[in-house]
């Protein structure tokens, strides 16, 4: 025996009247900020500026490949790289006893429930350094180290370096905080020392986060490298600089390839590390 089919009833979604005050509201907030940049969408497609980017645009197909520019793109890909590394490591070795300091679960006095003067004061100012580090962008760190110890990649490294640090910093302390405190704590109440319970008791649950996030900043790392050579720290963001002042598309081209191939390179090492480390 065939059961009554149900009345088909009306689909309501209850949220839809907040949903679309909150839209509304979004677009009148937005309003303004677009006016006042002085946004306009349209100049994109105005027959001048099309035809710009079309001559420009068109000379990007062949891309450059004698032999000659492919040595010099090589050499400057592998210093680029280069800088991306030891900048991401100099901030590395910045940022990990940065973070520890600036850890509250890592503290043995917070486990009595409250944390002493002397570590809050300490905390709070590695917090604050913290803050300065990150809070000025690697091009301004690149601009000042380039009148310090002149033109050339090790301007790049450092600027990449104390900006990165900060922000590495930041995020070991808070992927640290956020982990499950029951292994730590454990340690520590028996007597463990802050990097035993660091090694034994965090790492293990947060160690692919960690790898993952550092990963992910080499590969910031490396954008950055590019465009610091346009203030002079090197690289292929220096080659960039002149072939697109002289128009040279072709060559443009190329190294735009060469960027695509290097972020599709740490992709492909982040996974890797995320297997390892899980």
């Amino acid at each position: 025996m065939r059961a009554a089919p149900l009345p088909s009833a009306r689909l309501h979604d209850p949220a839809l009247l907040r949903r679309g005050s909150m839209l509304l509201a979004a677009a009148v907030l937005l309003w303004p900020l677009l006016v006042w940049t002085e946004f306009n969408p349209a100049t994109l497609f105005d027959a001048r500026s099309l035809r710009a980017t079309w001559r420009f645009v068109s000379d990007f197909v062949p891309p450059k490949h004698d032999a000659a520019f492919l040595a010099e793109l090589a050499r400057e890909t592998w210093r680029t790289v280069a800088i991306a590394t030891a900048g991401l490591t100099l901030a590395w070795l910045i940022a990990v006893p940065l973070a520890l300091v600036a850890t509250a679960r890592l503290s043995v006095s917070a486990l009595a429930g409250h944390i002493g003067v002397l570590p809050f004061v300490l905390r709070q100012g590695v917090r604050w350094v913290l803050i300065v580090l990150r809070s000025i962008p690697e091009l301004v760190w690149a601009l000042v180290f380039v009148r310090v110890v002149g033109l050339g990649p090790t301007a790049g490294v450092l600027a990449i370096a104390i900006a990165y640090g900060g922000m590495l910093g930041k995020v070991y302390a808070e992927i640290l905080e956020s982990s499950d405190p029951a292994p730590t704590q454990a340690l520590l109440r028996n007597g463990s020392g802050r990097l035993q319970a660091l090694l034994f008791g965090a790492l293990p649950a947060c160690s692919s986060e960690l790898v993952s996030y550092t990963v992910y900043r080499w590969e910031c790392a490396i954008r950055s490298s590019v465009v610091l050579g346009f203030v002079g720290a090197g690289g292929l963001g220096q080659q960039l600089d002149s072939a697109t002042k002289m128009f040279a598309g072709a060559e443009v081209g190329a190294i735009l390839l060469v960027f695509i191939a290097l972020v599709a390179l740490s992709d492909r090492v982040s996974a890797a590390l995320r297997k390892v480390t899980a």
